[in-house]
C-alpha cells in the first residue's frame, strides 16, 4: 500500500479574512490549547514549507528561541522555502526549492511527504492556484481590523469540504478543510 503525502496550511485569520501580520493582533486570543494544537501538528508533520518572509521571519527567531518549548521542533525540522531571491539559507536544515517548485512539490508528497505551511500568504495563495494544497485550516479570531492583506484576495474560486471544527475559550475558532480537487 502507498502512503500519499499531502500539503496542510495553517493561519490564523481575523472574521473579516485579514491574515497578514497575526503578531500585531492574535496574542490577546492565544490560548494554550491553541499551543499545543499548533504543537500536535509540528510532531506529525515531515517538513515546514515556507515563502522567503515568513522563512526569514521565522529564521530571525526560532535558532535564538531557546526558552521555546517547540523550539527544538522548529529547528531541528527540514525546512523548504519557496523563493526566487534567496539562494543561501543560515537556518539548519533548509533548503531552497528549485525553479520548478510544483514538480518538486509533487514529487515529495507522491512519496508520502505531509508538508506543513504556516504563514507564507503568498505561497498558500499559489499552492491553491496549482492545485497543491491537500488541507486549509484557519484558527478564525473573533476579530475584524477592516483592512489587511487578505488569505484570498485574488485567489480563483475552490472548493472545500469541512473536516473538523474546534472552539478555543478565548472564542477562536478552528475550521479544517479539505480540498475539493
Amino acid at each position: 500500500m502507498t502512503t500519499t503525502g499531502r500539503i496542510v496550511a495553517g493561519l490564523f485569520v481575523t472574521l473579516d479574512g485579514v491574515a497578514e501580520a497575526p503578531d500585531r493582533w492574535q496574542g490577546p486570543y492565544f490560548h494554550p490549547e491553541m499551543g499545543a494544537t499548533i504543537a500536535a501538528e509540528l510532531t506529525e508533520t515531515d517538513g515546514l514549507l515556507l515563502g522567503r518572509r515568513t522563512y526569514e521571519e521565522f529564521a530571525g527567531f526560532w535558532p535564538h528561541a531557546d526558552a521555546d518549548p517547540m523550539a527544538d521542533r522548529m529547528n531541528a525540522i527540514p525546512k523548504l522555502v519557496a523563493s526566487t531571491t534567496l539562494d543561501t539559507l543560515g537556518w539548519q536544515n533548509s533548503t531552497v526549492l528549485g525553479l520548478d517548485p510544483a514538480t518538486e512539490l509533487r514529487r515529495r508528497v507522491e512519496h508520502g511527504e505531509k508538508l506543513t505551511v504556516t504563514g507564507s500568504i503568498t505561497l498558500v495563495q499559489w499552492l491553491l492556484r496549482v492545485g497543491l494544497l491537500n488541507e486549509l485550516t484557519l484558527m478564525v479570531h473573533p476579530l475584524v481590523l477592516g483592512s489587511g492583506w487578505r488569505l484570498f484576495d485574488g485567489v480563483e474560486p475552490v472548493n472545500f469540504s469541512l473536516g473538523e471544527t474546534r472552539s478555543y475559550p478565548s472564542g477562536v475558532i478552528s475550521l479544517s478543510y479539505r480540498s475539493g480537487s
